[in-house]
This record gives structure tokens, sequence and C-alpha cells, in this order.
């Protein structure tokens, strides 16, 4: 969702009604993930996507009847199913799209979620009673719960949303005599931390960017890391890695790539950034740089375990030579680490 929080922060600022549509289930050959995302407004306008383009215009058609009614809606479109052709999907993929309407509620937890990256978990009745079908809990992972779907079962989703916070997987889950919830996770977007401002990091901004990455360039050579030079960057830091370091949350779901090349500044960012949880941490060098940096390393005392994960060379051996394509070799080690 937060791929198109731009859009729907616009219309909802405008006042508009909007209608959100998730996937819930895929079979197949579906085309997008479970937890996938399409909103439409009143004037018909639409953001995000279910399908990659499948059922795009079913899909709109639906969540117009939803703003007309107000009625939330499952739709399933499959295979078997003679509209399957109709919509595009006679590939052999199958999936679940539930359409409610986009409450003030959510909107607010979900704008509290970006501005603080503050992870959310927000659980819909997708199917069961009628008077129940549409209603929604969330929950922030460190701001408490809100919303409500029924009294007796509110304590039990809350806890197994924190559950889901942990694990960031989206769930449909059977609940006796109720139906069926989808919990849906929502992560802050993942993060590359790229030290050295250097040529390549200006096509790797760019790419991260594109990949939905935030980006922060850090470098304590201020001809180097500057806005002129990084106007995509979200963050820019003029200091040394390590001290860098100490206002960065190194998470899960963070990426650190050293460019500089220089053992004063790359050295002490690895030995930084080694130990913390980050999901991927990787250096610029060939080969015979790799060795004489994991010497140095060691000799600082950082150990094997620790030096293990050091991707290094970095990137994936593409053969690229241009500072793009070097980038591209980075982004591409980066995702397949990331999903892998």
């Amino acid at each position: 969702m937060r791929d198109i929080y731009p859009d729907i922060l616009k219309w909802h600022q405008d006042g508009q009604t909007i209608a959100l549509a998730t996937v819930i289930k895929t079979w197949g050959s579906s085309p997008r993930t479970t937890g996938a995302k399409m909103a439409v407004n009143e004037l018909g306008e639409m953001t995000g996507s279910v399908s990659g383009g499948c059922v795009e215009g079913a899909v709109v058609a639906a969540c117009a009847d939803t703003i007309a009614s107000g009625q939330p809606q499952l739709l399933h479109f499959d295979v078997d199913d003679e509209t399957a052709w109709d919509v595009g999907i006679g590939c052999g993929g199958e999936l679940d799209v539930f359409i409610r309407l986009l409450s003030d509620e959510v909107m607010t937890a979900f704008s509290r979620s970006i501005e603080e990256e503050d992870p959310l978990a927000l659980t819909t009745l997708v199917r069961g009673p009628q008077e129940l079908v549409g209603k929604e809990i969330g929950k922030l992972k460190s701001n408490g719960s809100f919303g409500s779907i029924a009294a007796d079962l509110d304590a039990r989703l809350t806890a197994r949303m924190a559950e889901g916070l942990k694990e960031n997987d989206p769930l449909l889950m059977t609940i006796e005599q109720k139906g069926e919830v989808f919990i849906d996770i929502m992560p802050p977007p993942p993060t590359l931390v790229i030290v050295g401002g250097v040529h390549i990091a200006i096509a790797l901004v760019k790419m991260a960017k594109a990949s939905g990455y935030r980006t922060i360039i850090v470098d304590p050579r201020r001809q180097f890391g500057t806005q002129v030079r990084f106007p995509e960057a979200d963050r820019i830091i003029q200091k040394w890695p390590d001290d860098a370091f100490k206002e960065i949350k190194l998470t899960g779901n963070t990426a650190v790539a050293m460019l500089t090349h220089d053992p004063k500044i790359d050295d002490p960012g690895l030995i930084a950034a080694l130990p913390s949880e980050a999901f991927y941490v990787g250096a610029l060098g060939s080969k015979k740089t790799q060795a004489s940096r994991r010497q140095r390393l060691r000799e600082a005392g950082v150990n094997e375990e620790l030096l293990a994960r050091l991707h290094g060379p970095i990137g994936l051996d593409l053969g690229g030579r241009s500072p793009e394509e070097i980038a591209l070799a980075i982004m591409a080690e980066i995702v397949q680490k990331r999903y892998r």
C-alpha cells in the first residue's frame, strides 16, 4: 500500500470517497502476490494494481459499485470461470480480491505508519455474517490498536497481528462461526544505506528508488554527499559511517552498500554494520582488495561468522563495467538476498 500512498493521501485530503481492492489469496500463475492493492476514487481514477493488468478493468468497475453502494465485495477470478477469459487470466492463474471503502480511521493509521516508519497490521473480515463483512481492526507495532470486528474476537486477532508483525507475512485465516479474516502486514519500505557519494552511487540511488527502497547517502566528504549530486536521496548524512550508523536503524529491512573503496571510510562502517540486523552488507572492490579488507577486519576483532556476511566483491557477476551496470549488479544481489 505504500506504493499507492501518495495518490490516496491526495484523494483523501480532497475529501473523495475511495475504494480499496486487495488481493487476499492467489493460486497458480497469478501475476501479483497476496497483499497487492489498487485504489479507485469517486472520479474513476485508479492507482496500483491487483493483477499486473489482467483483471484491472473488472476490479475498477467493482470498486465503482462499492463506492456507490458502500457495500464491500469479495471477487473470485478463476481460469475455469467463463469470466476469466473476459478479464485476461486464461493462462491458469486465480485470485481473490476483496473490495471495501477506505475509512478515515485506517487512513489515519496508515499515515502514522508511514510518517513514523512503524509497521502496520490490518485485519479485515472478508467472509462471514453480512453485518460483520468489511469490519476491521488494526495494530501499529509501537502505537497500539484501533477498530473492532467483534468483541469476542478482537483480543485474539490483536495477538495474532502482533505475531504477524514479526513474520511480515499476510495471512488468510478462518475464524470459527465467523468466516474468514485477512491479516494484512504492511512493513516500512526497505532501506538502502549507501556509504560513499561516488558515481556508482548516483545510479544506485535511482535504481533503489525505482525498486521501492528508501535511500540514505553517508559520506563525511562534503563535496561528495550533497543534495545536488543526489536529489532523489531520502536523506544525506555528512558524517563518518560509524557515527552515522548511530542515527540510522540498521534493521532486518536494511541493506548497506560500501562504495568508497577507501579503508578509512569503509572499514569503520563495516565494523558497525556487520554485527547489525541488516539483511545485506556489501563492499566494492576486487578479490585482492577484499582479501586485504578481510584481513584488516580480522585484526580489528571482526570474527569469521560476521565476515561470512560480507558480500564482496559486491553485486552479482553480470560482467558490466559502467557505473550503471555495476549499480544494476548491486541492486540485483540486494533483491536476491532479500527474497531468498
